[in-house]
C-alpha cells in the first residue's frame, strides 16, 4: 500500500508530464511548418531513434546486472570495470558502459537522450541517393541500419575511447561527446540548443519526479578535490574528435556543408559549456593546477579549425602573390574562360538550393586550381584551407590518442605496501597505507623522465596482479572525516564488501594519533595501520604525556622532565580511571584528564567523525 506522500508524488509527476505534453501539443498546432512527427519519420523508422534506445538500454543493463546496481543502486561495483591496462580486456570492454554511481549514470544518460537522437537522425535510417541496387543491400535496409549498424557503431566508439583514454576511466561520457560532435557538424543550432538547454530540462524533470519537494540541511563535508579534477578531460576530447571525424566523413560523402557561422558558434559554445577548456594536472599534497587561460585559447582555436575542416573553402592556404613569388612567374593573371559563365550561373542560382550553390563553388575552385597550374604555380597552391584544417584535426586526434598508449601499456610495479595487514579477497588485495608511490606511474619515470615528480597517495589502496590494478579508492582525509567507509570488489556475477574503520585520539595542540582496521564481510577486524605517537602540549608536575598506538590499543606514556623514566598505561574506558608515573588519568565524555596534587588538565580527546 502506497503512503500518502508516495501518492502525492505520483500525482504531481503525472500532472507535470501531462502539462509538458499539453504544452508541446499546443505549440505544435501553432507552428506553421511540418510537425515534429513528420520531420522525424522522414529519416527515422516510425520516427523513433531505435538505435539510441538500444544503446541506452545496454548502458542501463550493464549498470544493473554487470555492476550489480540492481542489488545496491547507490553502490555499484566499479573497481573491476575500469580501463586500467591493455592487459586487462574486461576493463577495456566495459569501462565506457559502466558508471561510478547513480548521479554519474543519470548525467550521462541525459546527455545521450539529447545528443544521440540528433546524431542518429543526421545519419538516418533511410540512406541517401538510394537506387534499385542499393535498396537490395542489407546496409540500406532501414531496420538493419536502426537496430544493427547504429548500435554496433556506438559499441565500436566505446571500445576506441577505452583503448585510447588516459588513465583508469569509467563512464559513457566520451561517447556522449562523440554523439554531440557528430550532431554539431550536421545541425549546429539544434544540437547546441539541445545540449545547453534541453539536457538541463531532462535532468530537472527526472529529479522532480523522484523528489518533488526536497529538504536540505546544511552540514559539513569532507575535504574534496575541485569538481573539474575528477573529469576525464582527455577522454571527453577524444570522444569529441571521434564524432567530429565521423561527421566530416558523412558530410563529404553526401557533398554537403553546413553554415560556417552557425557551426563555429555552436562548437565554441559547446566547448565552453561542456568544459573542454578545463585542462588540469596534479601537484603534491592535494594540489591541483587548472590551466584556464590555455584551455580557453585551445577551445577558441578548436572552433575555427573545426569550421574550416567542415565548411572551409578549397582555396589555397598560400596567397596567390606569394605563390607566384616562389614560382618566380611574372605573368599577369588572366581571367579564366569559365569564370564569367560561373558568375552568371551563380547569380541565377542565388534563389535555389544550397546544394546547387555548393556544386557551383566546387566547379569554381577546380577551375581556379587548373588556372593556377597553367600559370606555373608551386605545389603549395594545391593545398587547400579545408584540407589543411582537416589534416590538423587528424593530427590533434592522433596526439590525444597517442598520449594514452604508453600509460595503458604499463602495469603496477608491485604491491602498495606488501604488508601482512592487508585483506585478501579472491585476487584483490585491500590495505591501508600512507605516502606510497602510485605504482601505475613509476614505470613511466625512465630515461628523460627519471627525475619526474612522483605521485604519492595515502588511504585505502586496492591492488590486483591479475587485473593489473593499483588504485587509491578511499583517500585518507575522507576516512578521517567519516571514520568508516566500505569498498566493494568483485566481478561479473559476484561482489564482496570490505569495511574500513578509523579510531583515534587528539592530544592537546598536537597531531592526531590513530589506527585503522579492515575487515571483510563475515570476518574479524584486523589491524591495518598505526600512526606515530603524539605528545600533548601540557606539563604536569614536570612530566609530559604522550598518546601512542600499541598493538591495536592506545596507551598513555608519562615521561619525567629528566627523561630518565617512562611509565605507561592503557587509555581507560569511559567513566573509569588509571594511574601511571604518579599521575592519575580519568576519562569522561570522550576526554582524558590528567590530575596531580590537586591540579587537573585535559590531555587528549577522542577523534570525532561525521556521518
Amino acid at each position: 500500500m502506497l503512503s500518502i506522500a508516495s501518492l502525492l508524488t505520483l500525482a504531481l509527476a503525472i500532472v507535470t508530464v501531462a502539462t509538458l505534453l499539453g504544452s508541446i501539443a499546443v505549440v505544435g498546432r501553432l507552428y506553421p511548418g511540418p510537425q515534429i512527427g513528420e520531420i522525424a519519420r522522414s529519416r527515422l523508422v516510425m520516427g523513433v531513434p531505435w538505435g539510441t534506445l538500444l544503446v541506452i538500454g545496454l548502458v542501463c543493463c550493464v549498470y544493473l546486472f554487470v555492476q550489480d546496481g540492481i542489488t545496491a543502486f547507490d553502490d555499484p561495483v566499479t573497481i573491476p570495470y575500469r580501463a586500467y591496462s591493455y592487459f586487462y580486456p574486461l576493463g577495456m570492454l566495459t569501462a565506457s558502459f559502466s558508471h561510478a554511481g547513480p548521479n554519474h549514470l543519470i548525467g550521462n544518460l541525459a546527455g545521450a537522450v539529447v545528443a544521440a537522437p540528433i546524431a542518429e537522425y543526421a545519419w538516418g535510417h533511410y540512406p541517401d541517393e538510394r537506387d534499385d541496387h542499393s535498396s537490395a543491400s542489407w546496409r540500406a535496409n532501414p531496420w538493419v541500419r536502426a537496430l544493427v549498424i547504429f548500435p554496433l557503431a556506438v559499441v565500436a566508439v566505446t571500445i576506441v575511447t577505452s583503448l585510447f583514454a588516459l588513465g583508469p576511466v569509467i563512464g559513457f561520457s566520451s561517447v556522449v561527446f562523440a554523439f554531440a560532435a557528430f550532431a554539431l557538424v550536421h545541425y549546429p543550432i539544434v544540437t547546441i540548443v539541445g545540449v545547453l538547454g534541453v539536457q538541463g530540462v531532462v535532468l530537472t524533470l527526472y529529479r522532480s519526479f523522484l523528489d518533488p519537494i526536497a529538504v536540505y540541511v546544511a552540514q559539513p563535508s569532507p575535504p574534496s578535490a575541485p569538481s573539474w579534477a575528477g573529469i576525464a578531460i582527455q577522454g571527453h576530447a577524444l570522444g569529441f574528435f571521434i564524432g567530429l571525424l565521423l561527421g566530416i566523413a558523412v558530410l563529404r560523402r553526401r557533398d554537403h556543408r553546413p553554415d560556417p557561422f552557425r557551426l563555429w558558434l555552436a562548437v565554441l559554445l559547446y566547448g565552453f559549456g561542456q568544459g573542454l577548456w578545463q585542462i588540469y594536472w596534479f601537484g603534491e599534497e592535494n594540489t591541483y593546477f587548472l590551466f584556464r587561460g590555455p584551455g580557453v585559447l585551445l577551445v577558441t582555436a578548436l572552433a575555427l579549425v573545426v569550421t574550416l575542416a567542415v565548411a572551409g573553402p578549397e582555396r589555397s592556404v598560400v596567397p596567390a602573390r606569394v605563390d607566384r613569388l616562389f614560382a618566380r612567374e611574372d605573368r599577369a593573371d588572366v581571367d579564366s574562360p569559365v569564370e564569367r559563365p560561373l558568375e552568371i550561373a551563380a547569380g541565377q542560382f542565388e534563389e535555389r538550393t544550397d546544394a546547387a550553390a555548393a556544386r557551383l563553388e566546387r566547379i569554381r575552385e577546380i577551375a581556379g586550381r587548373t588556372r593556377s597550374r597553367a600559370h606555373g604555380s608551386t605545389p603549395l597552391s594545391e593545398v587547400g584551407q579545408r584540407q589543411t584544417a582537416y589534416v590538423l584535426v587528424l593530427v590533434v586526434f592522433a596526439v590525444l590518442a597517442g598520449v594514452a598508449i604508453p600509460i595503458n601499456f604499463t602495469v603496477p610495479a608491485g604491491d602498495a605496501a606488501g604488508s601482512e595487514t592487508a585483506v585478501q579477497v579472491e585476487d584483490y588485495t585491500i590495505e591501508y597505507a600512507e605516502d606510497v608511490e602510485n605504482e601505475l606511474t613509476s614505470p613511466i619515470r625512465i630515461g628523460p623522465l627519471e627525475e619526474a615528480a612522483t605521485l604519492e597517495y595515502s588511504g585505502v589502496i586496492v591492488t590486483s596482479e591479475e587485473r593489473h590494478l593499483w588504485s587509491e579508492v578511499i583517500p585518507a582525509h575522507r576516512l578521517a572525516f567519516s571514520g568508516e567507509e566500505s569498498v566493494s570488489v568483485g566481478g561479473p556475477g559476484w561482489r564482496e564488501t570490505v569495511h574500513v574503520e578509523r579510531t583515534g585520539w587528539e592530544p592537546v595542540s598536537n597531531d592526531t594519533v590513530y589506527r585503522v582496521e579492515i575487515r571483510a564481510d563475515g570476518e574479524e577486524s584486523q589491524l591495518a595501520y598505526e600512526s606515530d605517537s603524539s605528545r600533548a602540549d601540557v606539563r604536569i608536575d614536570g612530566r609530559t604525556v604522550t598518546i601512542a598506538p600499541e598493538d591495536g590499543e592506545f596507551v598513555l606514556e608519562v615521561e619525567s622532565s629528566a627523561g630518565d623514566a617512562v611509565a605507561t598505561t592503557a587509555v581507560p574506558e569511559d567513566g573509569e580511571s588509571t594511574t601511571a608515573g604518579g599521575i592519575g588519568f580519568e576519562r569522561a565524555d570522550g576526554t582524558v584528564y590528567a590530575a596531580s596534587n590537586g591540579t587537573q588538565v585535559a590531555v587528549a580527546s577522542e577523534e570525532t567523525y561525521e556521518d
